[in-house]
C-alpha cells in the first residue's frame, strides 16, 4: 500500500481539467469518471488513489499527509501558506487576485481603506508593502456587493473574466498576482515516496509542456 500516492483533487471543474491532465500523464483511474456520489477512487495499476474535496481544503489534507501530493490555486498557498512543497506550474486554471472597486473611486490617503475580502492575508500582506492603513472586512460571499452597498471601499478578489464586476459596475483597480492552479506535495511523502512523486512530477510537466505548443 506504500507504493499508492494518494491525490487530493478540488471537486469542480478544475478538478476535472486536472484529472484529464493526470490521465494524460500515464496515471488513469476510470471509475473517477463514473456518475457516482463516491470520493475516493484507487487505480492499482497507476500507482494512484484520487479523492475529491473542497478546493480551499486540499493544502490541508496534504500538509497533514492525508494526502501526498495534490492541486491546489496559488491564492490558497499564498492565503494560508501551508507548510508543504510546490513542485509545478500546472498552467491551468487561471486567473487573477485584483482590486476592485466603483468606477469613480478615488483613494484618499489621509482615510483608512475599508477592504472586504476572503483573502485577508494577500490582502494584509498586498497593503502592508504600501504601508497603506486599511480596515479588513471578513467576507466568505457576494463579495462585489461591498463597496455598492458602502460597506467597504475596494475588494480584494480573485478576477477570471471580469463579468461579475462588469455587471455589478466595478472595475479592476490593480492586479496583485497572477494565480494558477499548482501541484504541491507533503514534506515527508516527498521523502520517502520521492520515487513516485516525482515520476507524477515529471510526466505532468510533459503533459504542460505540450499544452503550451498546442496554444
Amino acid at each position: 500500500m506504500n507504493d499508492i500516492i494518494n491525490v487530493a483533487l478540488p471537486k469542480g471543474r478544475l478538478g476535472e481539467k486536472v484529472y484529464d491532465m493526470f490521465e494524460a500523464a500515464g496515471f488513469p483511474c476510470p471509475s473517477i469518471k463514473e456518475d457516482s456520489r463516491k470520493l475516493i477512487f484507487e487505480s492499482e495499476g497507476a500507482g494512484v488513489r484520487y479523492f475529491w474535496v473542497k478546493p480551499s481544503d486540499v493544502a490541508i489534507y496534504v500538509e497533514r499527509g492525508a494526502a501526498d501530493i495534490g492541486v491546489a490555486g496559488r491564492d490558497i498557498l499564498l492565503e494560508y501558506e501551508p507548510d508543504v512543497y510546490e513542485l509545478l506550474d500546472l498552467e491551468t486554471g487561471k486567473c487573477r487576485m485584483c482590486v476592485a472597486g466603483k468606477r469613480d473611486f478615488r483613494d484618499n490617503p489621509g482615510k483608512t481603506l475599508k477592504v472586504a475580502t476572503k483573502f485577508s492575508n494577500i490582502a494584509a500582506d498586498y497593503y502592508g508593502r504600501q504601508s497603506r492603513d486599511i480596515d479588513i472586512i471578513k467576507l466568505s460571499g457576494s463579495i462585489e456587493i461591498a463597496p455598492i452597498l458602502g460597506l467597504s471601499d475596494v475588494i480584494v478578489d480573485i478576477v477570471e473574466t471580469g463579468t461579475t464586476l462588469k455587471e455589478n459596475d466595478l472595475v479592476v483597480l490593480d492586479t496583485i498576482v497572477d494565480i494558477s492552479a499548482r501541484l504541491i506535495s507533503n514534506k515527508v511523502s516527498f521523502k520517502f515516496k520521492n520515487r513516485s512523486i516525482e515520476k507524477i512530477s515529471r510526466a505532468l510537466r510533459d503533459v504542460v509542456q505540450d499544452m503550451q505548443k498546442q496554444r
